[in-house]
C-alpha cells in the first residue's frame, strides 16, 4: 500500500470520527486490510465495499475513499503489473465496471500527484486550465462540472468563512455539490493548517465530511 495513501486514510478516518463524535472501532484496520489485499482491482473493490457495509457510520466517506483506492492502485498496485496494463482490455473492463464509482476528487488527487512529480505547487487556475483543460472545446463536460469553481476562483484567495457562506448560494453541479467547499479550501490553504481545519469545523454546514475530505487532500499533498 502506498505510504502517502495510508497516512491520508488514517488521518481522514480519525478526523471524521473526531468531528462526528463516533468510535473508529475496527473500521480503520479492516479498511487498510482491503487496500493491502494482493488481488485484482475489482476483487479489492468488493472487499472495500464489504468493510463499508459493516460500518454504516462511515458511509459518507465511501466514494471519496474509493477515489483513494484508485490512487493507491495507480501508485502501488500497478507497479506489479505489465508496463502497458493501463492500455489493455482488462483495465478497460475495470473502468467500465467502475464508471459510476468515486467522485471528482480523483481528478484533484491525480493533479496533486502530477504536481509532486513536476515539483510544482498546486494552484486552482492551473488545475482548471492545464490539468482539466476546461477552456478547450472538447472538454466541455469538465467545464460544466467545474463551472462554479471557474466563475468563483477568487474564493480561493478569500477565507474559509467566505467559502462556506458563498457555497450554498451558487448553482454548483451535482458532481461538485459536496466537494466544492473542501476543494476551494484546499486551494486557499494547500498545507492544511490547524487553523484552517478549525475554521472548517466552525463554518461548514457539513462539518464532518468537509473537514475529513480537506484532511484527505492536504495529507496527500504533504
Amino acid at each position: 500500500m502506498d505510504n502517502r495513501v495510508k497516512k491520508a486514510l488514517i488521518a481522514t478516518i480519525n478526523k471524521y470520527a473526531e468531528v462526528s463524535a463516533i468510535n473508529v472501532e475496527d473500521f480503520e484496520k479492516e479498511l487498510i486490510a482491503s487496500f493491502e489485499l494482493d488481488v485484482n482491482f475489482l476483487d479489492k473493490a468488493t472487499a472495500f465495499d464489504a468493510v463499508f457495509d459493516s460500518y454504516p457510520k462511515f458511509e459518507e466517506l465511501r466514494e471519496v475513499f474509493f477515489d483513494l483506492l484508485m490512487v493507491n492502485f495507480f501508485s502501488s498496485d500497478v507497479q506489479k503489473l505489465e508496463d502497458d496494463y493501463l492500455e489493455g482490455d482488462e483495465w478497460a473492463n475495470i473502468e467500465e465496471e467502475t464508471i459510476d464509482r468515486g467522485t471528482e476528487l480523483l481528478n484533484l488527487l491525480l493533479y496533486i500527484k502530477e504536481c509532486k512529480d513536476e515539483e510544482l505547487e498546486p494552484e486552482l487556475g492551473d488545475f482548471l486550465k492545464e490539468f482539466l483543460l476546461v477552456e478547450d472545446d472538447e472538454f466541455q463536460d469538465e467545464f460544466e462540472i467545474y463551472e462554479e469553481l471557474i466563475s468563483n476562483q477568487q474564493l480561493a484567495e478569500s477565507s474559509v468563512e467566505e467559502i462556506c457562506k458563498t457555497a450554498p448560494t451558487l448553482n454548483v453541479s451535482e458532481e461538485m455539490q459536496e466537494l466544492f467547499v473542501p476543494f476551494m479550501t484546499f486551494f486557499l490553504d494547500t498545507e492544511g493548517s490547524a487553523e484552517t481545519s478549525k475554521e472548517l469545523i466552525q463554518f461548514s454546514s457539513n462539518k464532518s465530511f468537509d473537514s475529513a475530505t480537506y484532511t484527505l487532500i492536504t495529507t496527500i499533498n504533504n
